[in-house]
């Protein structure tokens, strides 16, 4: 496997001598110290006709043999960026972001930093002066925000919601659909948001648990963690079902834990009438014509 250096001098030589490559920025972990052995390398290149460049992608050969390539050019027919993401045989990934050089000029200029210069950044190469003017980045961006009273009642209604769906599914013995709203939606959209508002209450909303709760473990007492990781289940429906409550424990305890902190009302009629429907579904026999 090549170290970080040899990757980034490949790339970084056949940039300079390359035309259509005006710079080149390293970003995100391998930019920010916060990088380790499977990190991907995360590469911007601002391209003087970005159109033209796009038409042949043989030069991602240059940088080793391909097992796999994801293209994406829909940003790139307003002439702002495209990308490139390939998983290379020494098992590198690289993923290429290609700006054109107007588009990456007004990212330049304006008053805040956005997010994946904000992580980290490192400029590598600029031929013409592009980068001049870049802001240091600070990673506020992507520093967890402490919630309005709005946004707090409407993730907590949110997740209670969604209990039903999954208590619903269970009872009909619809794993798939369990799974979609118990892991997807619910899990990504309501779940992830309480607890990182649970830890960055902890650390006076100074902290940042990267994406998709990847350093949650990191920063949660290793009790909370257990009870976490029993959010998540396999197939058994029994098991679903203790995930379910597991959920809804959850959400009731940090959920008013928030809410105290930030002196906010949690929703606990609702908590109350949704946590006695779970029940009653759980409780129901399979083959009842009527809900009593």
């Amino acid at each position: 496997m090549r170290q970080e250096t040899e990757i980034l001098h490949e790339v970084t030589t056949w940039a300079q001598n390359n035309e259509a490559i005006r710079a080149m920025l390293l970003t995100s972990s391998r930019a920010n110290g916060k990088a380790d052995l499977l990190s991907d390398y995360d590469i911007e290149f601002v391209i003087n006709d970005l159109p033209q460049f796009l038409t042949d992608d043989s030069w991602l050969k240059t940088f080793g043999n391909i097992i796999s390539v994801v293209v994406e050019n829909e940003d790139a027919f307003d002439g702002e960026n495209a990308m490139r993401m390939v998983y290379y045989e020494d098992y590198i990934k690289i993923d290429f972001k290609l700006y054109a050089i107007d588009k990456f000029t007004e990212q330049v200029n304006k008053q805040e930093l956005q997010e994946d210069w904000d992580v980290g950044y490192k400029i590598l190469l600029d031929k013409d002066g592009l980068t001049i003017g870049m802001k240091p980045f600070t990673g506020k961006t992507v520093t967890i925000a402490k919630p309005t009273e709005e946004e707090f009642l409407f993730i907590i209604n949110d997740a209670w919601f969604c209990m039903p769906y999954i208590a619903k599914s269970l009872w009909r013995d619809q794993l798939f659909y369990a799974k979609q709203v118990g892991d997807s939606i619910m899990r990504f959209e309501d779940f992830q948001k309480i607890i990182e508002w649970y830890i960055g209450m902890q650390h006076d909303w100074k902290i940042n648990t990267n994406k998709s709760g990847r350093l949650f473990k990191q920063y949660l007492d290793p009790a909370l963690w257990k009870r976490i990781e029993a959010t998540f289940a396999g197939a058994d429906i029994e098991e679903n079902w203790k995930a379910l409550f597991a959920y809804a424990d959850l959400t009731r305890e940090m959920g008013i834990a928030i809410a105290e902190k930030l002196q906010y009302t949690y929703p606990q009629a609702l908590d109350e009438k949704i946590t006695a429907y779970l029940w009653k579904i759980k409780h129901l026999d399979r083959n009842a014509t009527d809900i009593k």
